[in-house]
């Protein structure tokens, strides 16, 4: 029986001490007893002593000597097997290895991985998310009211004179095509970008809908390609909706304020990027208060806006979910711990409260709030199998 503590070179210290003072007369077998340790264990430690010293107490490898000689004796073979025949994988190079050596015992094909991985002779693919539940798309709204549809992008980053990098962040309204907010920021950073649109929220109130692209750091790989950022206006009852991959035109009106804005403050830019922030101001107000929109029958922007009623609330809400329902809560990386395997959900919902709705034995739907992330498998080595949008049938 082995010392039932942590730190065993320790307690041999103090074994083999204790049994140096006890020399002339202790008996192994108190002594063990005392120590909580077999006879068997005492009397190994004990000759490794007397065999060394102090040094022969310290923690031994455990790894099997036969392993090692048998890597030894391979190893070699397995290189030029690998040399000849390049794009084999460890269950290829097992039969190569079987077609030169049929009457020697080979090393399993988990071994030859091993091998392999640890000599840098394989690259590990990313695995991937199997696909999950299928959903049709959802529709866009129209944005006929104000404040339905906000549009949010980020126009093209450029240097102001002093040779500093700036980008506008532009948010309008889609009814009544107000420049709700032309701000430059340093990056295109969750941060920033938040607050700008925190600001927006505390003074005009919540839109219905966001529409933005799928660009960082506003979309992602995760499940329903929402970001951190996305999470939490979902959270504020805000709806998100992206526009096409390498599809401007989804987002037409926008980018046409874009070019009347670079043609009218950034041709040339200003000398700095508090000064190109003063030009953009100016710009915002002329376009919401003078400029006419034929649109709008020949009126301005800005007499036509007006405030949501819908307004930005002191703390965020929390989802509730029903009571036969699981909670799931991921850890800062968007992992959670479910049927003794770790499981990614994604970092956009890392530390939110998950629902976790059971279909059957082995499989959980994930939803955040009402809105479904996809699903969990027991088998499944990898996270959360995502949600797919599919086009409606015509």
């Amino acid at each position: 029986m082995p010392w039932k503590i942590s730190d065993g070179e320790q307690a041999r210290r103090r074994f083999v001490q204790e049994r140096l003072a006890r020399n002339s007369g202790a008996s192994m077998t108190e002594l063990c007893r005392r120590h909580g340790i077999s006879r068997e264990c005492g009397h190994k430690w004990w000759r490794r002593f007397c065999a060394g010293g102090w040094v022969q107490l310290a923690d031994r490898t455990h790894r099997s000597v036969a392993a090692d000689e048998r890597r030894t004796l391979w190893w070699p073979r397995v290189l030029a097997a690998v040399r000849a025949c390049r794009e084999f994988g460890p269950k290829k190079l097992r039969w190569k290895l079987r077609q030169d050596h049929p009457r020697v015992r080979l090393p399993s094909v988990r071994t030859l991985a091993r091998w392999l991985r640890q000599a840098g002779k394989v690259r590990r693919q990313k695995r991937r998310a199997r696909p999950g539940p299928a959903r049709p798309l959802p529709g866009r709204l129209r944005g006929r009211c104000v404040n339905d549809v906000w549009t949010v992008d980020l126009k093209g980053s450029f240097r102001t004179a002093d040779g500093r990098r700036t980008q506008p962040l532009t948010v309008r309204d889609l009814a009544s095509r107000f420049p709700l907010a032309v701000r430059h920021v340093a990056s295109a950073r969750e941060g920033p970008i938040g607050a700008v649109l925190q600001a927006l929220f505390r003074r005009h109130g919540l839109p219905k809908a966001l529409r933005i692209d799928n660009g960082n750091p506003f979309g992602g790989g995760g499940p329903r390609g929402w970001t951190k950022l996305t999470v939490g206006w979902v959270k504020l009852g805000i709806r998100i909706e992206y526009g096409r991959p390498r599809c401007p035109q989804d987002n037409a009106e926008h980018e046409q304020m874009h070019r009347v804005l670079k043609a009218q403050t950034a041709q040339p830019p200003g000398a700095n990027v508090q000064a190109q922030q003063k030009r953009s101001d100016r710009w915002r107000r002329r376009y919401a208060e003078r400029r006419p929109h034929e649109s709008l029958d020949q009126r301005t922007p800005a007499s036509v806006y007006r405030a949501s009623k819908r307004r930005l609330p002191e703390k965020p809400p929390q989802w509730t979910y029903p009571p036969n329902w699981s909670l799931l809560r991921p850890d800062r990386k968007g992992r959670v711990r479910w049927r003794q395997r770790t499981r990614l959900i994604g970092r956009a919902f890392s530390e939110e409260l998950l629902g976790a709705k059971p279909l059957n034995a082995d499989t959980l739907a994930v939803y955040f709030g009402p809105h479904l992330l996809g699903t969990l498998h027991a088998h499944d080595q990898a996270g959360l199998r995502p949600v797919q949008w599919r086009k409606p049938k015509p």
